[in-house]
């Protein structure tokens, strides 16, 4: 029954509230809440229900260099979103994420180095996002089928890697943990119905928020073979929520936000009027 409920209630439940959360505080909110482990979390207990704490912690291991083929999955999206509709950016982001996946099937490092590389693609694909331009004045109403769609989504994703997860072993099954199901229907809801600007918002959102999910998996990897199940993944929530309540701290302040490039030159401009007058 503890298999049933995970694979049936928990993973579609977040990614209705992360859409929710998009809805109520926009798109960069709701990037953050998207960034969390919603999907990889029950995935990954799951795998420690049904096939044991050690193989938890290698699919966790896994997750995390698969943290680096979900960043792949963004930047792709992001940088195509301006010149392609949202089928195409989603169809070469997938191409990014299964290449990186294949690089990745391979490879096998510690706990601590995988995170460190996470962590530095996270990076990476913060530089190379393109900037979003000014809000728009106003929002569409979503349709009502919208929610169920991406909760059924999510509910396919979970089905599917349990069934297999079983004959791919831990890391494989860790790398495919993060396939970007929650980002792919937020990215793509979000492209069609609110446009490229609103899009990048939410997928800025998105990879500051990956940093929790990398620290998710990474307590993960290490404390499943020395705590029991529970233990394990309650810790681990809450350090990437921690992580996240400082991310939404910092970006609501500003710290984390970058100026617009016409912000910028208002800036510029003004500084420049003060030299001439002074």
């Amino acid at each position: 029954m503890a298999l049933i409920a995970v694979k049936l209630l928990l993973a579609p439940n977040f990614v209705v509230g992360a859409s929710l959360a998009a809805r109520r505080f926009g798109p960069r909110i709701g990037g953050l809440v998207g960034g969390l482990p919603l999907v990889a979390g029950p995935i990954l207990l799951v795998y420690a229900l049904a096939h044991g704490r050690a193989f938890a912690a290698g699919a966790a291991a896994g997750t995390l260099l698969g943290v680096v083929s979900l960043a792949a999955f963004v930047v792709v999206y992001a940088r195509l979103a301006g010149r392609l509709f949202w089928g195409a950016s989603m169809l070469a982001g997938w191409l990014a994420f299964v290449l990186a996946t294949v690089a990745f099937s391979e490879l096998s490092i510690p706990a601590g180095a995988a995170l460190a590389l996470a962590g530095a693609s996270l990076l990476l694909g913060l530089a190379a996002l393109p900037r979003p331009g000014s809000p728009p004045l106003t929002r569409t109403r979503p349709p009502t089928w919208d929610l169920p769609l991406r909760a059924a989504c999510a509910l396919a994703l979970v089905l599917a890697l349990t069934a297999v997860s079983g004959w791919l072993g831990p890391q494989l099954s860790g790398l495919l943990a993060p396939f970007p199901v929650i980002t792919t229907v937020l990215a793509t809801f979000t492209h069609a119905q609110r446009g490229t600007d609103d899009l990048l918002r939410l997928l800025r959102g998105m990879l500051a928020g990956f940093g929790a999910f990398a620290l998710f998996c990474f307590t993960l990897a290490v404390l499943l073979d020395r705590l029991d199940t529970a233990g394990a993944f309650a810790l681990a929530t809450g350090l990437a929520l921690l992580m996240q309540a400082a991310v939404l701290a910092m970006t609501r302040s500003g710290q984390l936000s970058m100026p617009s490039r016409a912000s910028w030159w208002r800036t510029r401009s003004r500084s420049s009027a003060k030299r001439v007058a002074s």
